[in-house]
């Protein structure tokens, strides 16, 4: 008997998938709605506006980095929880405390916390991947993926939508302390959860976690 696909969506680990969606989508979203929006209000130019979409590259060249996360684990939480854990309670306190900067006269500060929110937000990418690959069997892997990608895409509701609404009645420090706290949730979830068994099972070298993945990619079908 072929299993309900209401059932398949109807388990703890979909609902994890929806919180790890939106906590990657969030700081991304933000970095492309909310932060030119706040710049535009505080007068910068265009040129200066346009120049902030160089904080992207994080994203493109997380691969460099990533083998570091699977090599080395932080002491409390584990191998892939205690990573998510500080991301994204550093990126809490980045995007609160960014709404407290001035972008005319701390425009240094302001283009180094949104790199830094760039390079948390791309690592916070690294991990929940993973996370969610080794959380996820394989017969729920696409669906657990899609609810990931849909969330992830929904999140941008928030610095997108809710947090321009808000900017028309809130100053702008408010508006980004409401936003930075949409990213609790994710936080909350990841002190719940368990850590994967395939969590346990570390590289025990850097080189290894940098040439068993792609030793196992290109022999996974012979």
């Amino acid at each position: 008997m072929t299993e309900s696909p209401w059932r398949a969506l109807a388990n703890r680990r979909m609902l994890i998938c929806v919180l790890t969606g939106f906590s990657s989508g969030l700081p991304l979203y933000l970095l492309l709605n909310l932060v030119p929006a706040w710049l535009k209000t505080e007068g910068l130019s265009l040129k200066a506006i346009g120049a902030f979409a160089l904080i992207q590259f994080p994203y493109t060249w997380k691969f460099i980095w990533s083998p570091f996360l699977d090599r080395y684990a932080l002491p409390l939480l584990g191998r892939r929880r205690g990573w998510m854990a500080l991301t994204m309670l550093l990126l809490l306190g980045a995007i609160a405390w960014l709404g407290t900067l001035s972008p005319t006269a701390q425009l240094g500060l302001v283009v180094g916390l949104t790199a830094l929110i760039a390079f948390l937000s791309a690592t916070l990418d690294i991990v929940l991947d993973a996370y969610r690959r080794e959380l996820l069997p394989e017969v729920e892997l696409g669906i657990g993926n899609a609810i990931h990608v849909n969330a992830y895409k929904l999140a941008g509701l928030v610095p997108g939508s809710l947090a321009l609404v808000l900017a028309d009645h809130l100053p702008w420090q408010q508006v980004f302390m409401v936003t930075a706290l949409f990213m609790a949730p994710g936080l909350v979830m990841t002190l719940l959860v368990k850590e994967p068994v395939a969590a346990a099972k570390a590289p025990r070298t850097l080189r290894d976690a940098v040439v068993e993945p792609f030793r196992e990619f290109f022999g996974r079908h012979g």
